[in-house]
């Protein structure tokens, strides 16, 4: 199993999408990517090497960048995320 011992890398749309939230909902999808590989995740069946962080309505698609390295390529409401692929 793959461990994120390395801060996670953001897209621009993900670091974007973080400063328009309250600094609640900020703070706790900041904890969840931290804690991945635990948590709700799946992988994302539209594109391969992606998988999917679900915090609360929020979205998070990742792909590991190498062993200990994420890439946080999309953050969205759970309604918009899967329109924007990746």
């Amino acid at each position: 199993m793959r461990t994120q011992t390395i801060p996670p890398e953001y897209s621009k749309q993900a670091d974007k999408y973080l400063l328009s939230l309250d600094k609640k909902s900020e703070q706790r999808i900041k904890n969840s990517i931290e804690k991945i590989p635990m948590g709700d995740i799946v992988p994302f069946k539209a594109k391969a090497g992606y998988f999917r962080l679900r915090v609360g309505n929020h979205r998070i698609l990742f792909r590991w960048i190498n062993e200990n390295q994420i890439l946080i390529a999309i953050i969205d409401h759970r309604g918009q995320v899967y329109k924007k692929g990746v």
